[in-house]
């Protein structure tokens, strides 16, 4: 294998090279090594690294930056490698989440000599795994200034339209607490894990709103995910547990949507074990609207969280513009149609690149 990737070839070659690399969380090295070498061939570009997070950035005294930034780790690898093309259509893991996005970032990076805005461009580690992990969360620890600009353009798969902000997620545990007993003596006892049927028939009744927010339409979710509970095949149940996760709009706060939940479970034991704000869409700001018209059609609203809510919790307009169906993230069958990987390119470049007539 090459020691670095050719930034300024095809952009469709250039995601494939980037697929063939292994780089399942946690085990992102390699390919981060690459990346820091072919950035640093660059030589209008600042490199620096940290763990296996590579960040480069320009510094031409423009009057405003704009951001880019996507993960390098995949889900694991599941019997879809090496890469390969069929049809227009390239196929691998990675290829939609998000080694596409990547490809674009690398190929502007290489290619994109005069921008109108200072670029920032961030490949980072661990984004597929625990929130703690996340090489995009240690930077905003411990260099806070890479992550600074008037816009941030996470390019995670949106089907090559822009997704504006993100809606958060929340996820408790309800817990019911019982007595052990004898099975044949039950009435001793109380089932810890029967003490859930009114929760889950909460849930089953539950509405889900539906929000819009600058135009787009956010729809909320409420679903168990895991129910744990039981000691023996002769032992009634003291306590059990049902796992809910909440995928609430952006105009609710952390602190809104754990109160709405509370509510709903109002009589149980209601732990947060894990939360993610989102974030407004951000689509007034004057560079969001540049991004937009240069992107055209309208932009629709992102479901699931992304790290664009770290981009808007530091108080800049983000969103999340890349090639490839969200809906084959993490699948066996990942893809991507080679067209959509160019047209994000295209579209970033005019959106970037100085006009001719200031040239």
């Amino acid at each position: 294998m090459a020691d670095t990737f050719h930034l300024a070839s095809d952009s469709v070659e250039l995601t494939a090279a980037l697929v063939d690399v292994p780089s399942v969380s946690g085990d992102e090295a390699r390919i981060a090594d690459l990346v820091e070498r072919s950035l640093e061939e660059q030589t209008a570009l600042e490199v620096t690294r940290s763990g296996n997070t590579v960040l480069a950035r320009t510094n031409l005294g423009r009057p405003s930056r704009v951001v880019l930034a996507g993960h390098l780790d995949t889900v694991p690898i599941n019997d879809n490698m090496p890469s390969r093309l069929e049809n227009g259509i390239l196929h691998g893991c990675g290829t939609v989440d998000m080694k596409g996005g990547d490809a674009v970032m690398l190929h502007l990076a290489a290619t994109v000599q005069d921008p109108r805005h200072d670029l920032t461009f961030i490949f980072y580690d661990c984004e597929e795994v625990d929130a703690v992990r996340n090489g995009l969360g240690r930077i905003e620890r411990e260099m806070p200034e890479w992550l600074k600009g008037d816009l941030a353009i996470v390019c995670e798969p949106s089907n090559g339209v822009i997704e504006a902000g993100c809606q958060g997620t929340m996820r408790v545990d309800v817990r019911t607490k019982g007595v052990r007993a004898h099975p044949a003596r039950a009435w001793m006892g109380v089932n810890a894990i029967h003490a859930l049927g009114e929760a889950l028939r909460r849930l089953e009744a539950y509405e889900a709103r539906q929000v819009e927010i600058d135009g787009c339409l956010y729809r909320e979710g409420m679903l168990a995910v895991r129910v744990s509970g039981g000691v023996a095949g002769n032992v009634v149940p003291d306590e059990a547990v049902l796992q809910v996760n909440h995928r609430f709009a952006p105009d609710r706060t952390p602190a809104q949507a754990e109160q709405h939940l509370r509510e709903l479970f109002e009589g149980y034991d209601v732990t947060v074990t894990d939360v993610s704000a989102g974030a407004l869409p951000g689509l007034g700001a004057p560079t969001t609207r540049e991004l937009v018209e240069a992107a055209g059609g309208t932009p629709v609203a992102k479901l699931g969280w992304t790290d664009v809510a770290r981009f808007a919790a530091l108080g800049m307009p983000a969103v999340n513009y890349g090639p490839g169906d969200p809906l084959l993230a993490h699948t066996q069958q990942e893809n991507v149609p080679v067209h959509q990987i160019r047209q994000c390119v295209d579209v970033l470049r005019r959106f970037l690149s100085r006009p001719a007539s200031s040239l």
